[in-house]
């Protein structure tokens, strides 16, 4: 856990929209995407998923090591997240706009801070369906660019969004 350099806990979020990934549709303009994979089956794997979720797993787990003032996702936690490509990166700040914690549904969503390349919100979750003992892992954003460089980007910004996302589902616990 490193707290150097974390957002303003006055920071307003850069969006109007927040808390609006607790359900679809999403709000009009913004790209929007959701991705959905089956990690495997049975209660065990959901509680583990969903404690490398809460944990910031999937983060660490592709390199974008967040500093937190919190070991786990609570509601109002400042994140920021480091972005890297080879030498070149940048700092994502965030704060944990809401925690799920349901019996078959585990995860948190943040928002975008001043500063953050993006503008928006994106969900990490697991879900666990009872009947067939199935668990998913879950990444939903909606975003716009927020910064010049990611205009500039275009589809390309997108298909990076898209693929981190893919990313973070593959640090995700499996089993059968």
């Amino acid at each position: 856990m490193d707290n150097r350099d974390m957002p303003d806990a006055d920071a307003p979020f850069t969006y109007p929209d927040v808390g609006a990934t607790r359900a679809t549709p999403f709000p009009q303009g913004y790209h929007q995407f959701r991705e959905r994979k089956l990690i495997g089956h049975g209660r065990d794997l959901f509680d583990r998923a969903a404690a490398h979720i809460l944990s910031f797993g999937i983060h660490k787990g592709v390199g974008f090591l967040p500093r937190t003032e919190t070991r786990i996702a609570l509601q109002g936690t400042e994140i920021t997240v480091r972005i890297s490509v080879g030498p070149f990166g940048v700092d994502a700040p965030c704060r944990v706009v809401y925690v799920i914690d349901e019996p078959n549904r585990a995860g948190f969503a943040y928002g975008t801070l001043p500063g953050h390349p993006e503008i928006g919100e994106e969900l990490f979750a697991v879900e666990y369906e009872p009947d067939s003992g199935a668990v998913y892992g879950v990444i939903a954003a909606f975003s716009r660019p927020g910064a010049w460089y990611v205009r500039a980007a275009g589809p390309i910004a997108r298909a990076a969004q898209r693929l981190a996302a893919r990313w973070y589902l593959s640090t995700l616990p499996t089993g059968s």
